[in-house]
């Protein structure tokens, strides 16, 4: 990054901000590190404050990525203002951003939107067993992974 360059953000959205935002944040967070990015997560229905899914921060811990520290965040227009993307994980997230946020329209995409595949909404696993958020973290890490060849492959990070 060249000095006086400001940092370029990614926000991840989804509901409440404990288990599917955090998890993606979290891994994208590993991934740039030192590349001139910012990530934060926000939900749509956040309290404030509470910290991530006991599951969620267990499934990430078994693959090197500590998000115990996170607490519960709602979206808040500086942050959607700030951020270069915004990933959510539903297309009802997709509508209720933009309905919120107009000037959200151009930047907000569903975090499955750049792989090969048709773009689907990433299942909430709130309640459910730890081994569904093992699966929920690895279908949001694989299509994450296909973001970050996004922004490779248009001169936004280095490979």
């Amino acid at each position: 990054m060249k000095t006086g360059e400001r940092e370029r953000q990614i926000l991840v959205v989804c509901t409440g901000n404990t288990c599917r935002s955090p998890m993606a944040a979290g891994w994208l967070s590993k991934k740039l590190a030192g590349k001139g990015w910012v990530v934060q997560s926000a939900g749509v229905a956040a309290w404030p404050g509470q910290p991530a899914a006991a599951e969620a921060i267990e499934a990430m811990r078994e693959i090197g990525c500590d998000i115990s520290g996170h607490r519960t965040r709602a979206v808040e227009t500086k942050m959607v203002a700030d951020a270069r993307y915004i990933l959510v994980m539903t297309a009802g997230h997709q509508r209720e951003i933009v309905a919120r946020f107009p000037l959200a329209e151009n930047k907000v995409f569903l975090v499955h939107g750049f792989g090969v595949q048709e773009a689907c909404d990433v299942s909430d696993p709130v309640g459910m067993p730890l081994e569904t958020y093992r699966r929920t973290r690895d279908e949001i890490v694989q299509a994450l992974g296909d973001f970050l060849l996004y922004l490779a492959e248009n001169g936004e990070i280095s490979h």
